[in-house]
């Protein structure tokens, strides 16, 4: 007589059942993997742009960028910040650069946008809890409406 070998149907549900319940477990903390990526990215990209706006400025304060009369002496765009200025101080009229090139907003939804179209600006002349584009670029935020890990919405950064 000859034994059939395989697997029982009770064997093939326990063993499915215990598949979807591993995978219910492993997408969730993709997807928080996956947020905690994106938000480290953000705060370094953050970090990097008010960075080269408080080196601009000082430039501006030094007299190395012109600044235009009546001006705060932070950048009108930040494509300033990746495109260079002339040196107001070099007899060669080289270019300082503040960034090597504009990151983008990880969360901005559409990515044929240019960089600097990506982040919401605040003006100097701004209050900070009604942030409003205006002459010059102080500041930058998220314009994505969601919330962090930590319970803070992105714009708040």
């Amino acid at each position: 007589m000859r034994r059939a070998r395989g697997f029982t149907l009770i064997e093939l549900v326990v063993t499915v059942a215990i598949v979807g319940i591993l995978a219910s477990i492993a997408v969730p903390l993709g997807e928080i993997s996956l947020q905690r990526a994106k938000e480290s990215e953000l705060r370094s990209a953050l970090r990097q742009i008010r960075e080269a706006l408080d080196t601009y400025k000082r430039a501006a304060d030094e007299g190395r960028v012109q600044r235009r009369a009546g001006g705060s002496g932070y950048p009108r765009s930040l494509d300033e910040l990746a495109g260079g200025v002339e040196d107001a101080k070099n007899p060669a009229q080289a270019k300082i650069f503040f960034l090597r090139r504009l990151p983008r907003d990880p969360f901005h939804p559409q990515p044929d946008v240019p960089a600097a179209d990506t982040w919401g600006k605040r003006a100097y002349a701004s209050p900070p809890d009604a942030p409003a584009e205006g002459d010059d670029v102080f500041d930058v935020y998220s314009r994505s409406e969601r919330v962090g890990l930590n319970g803070t919405a992105y714009r708040e950064w």
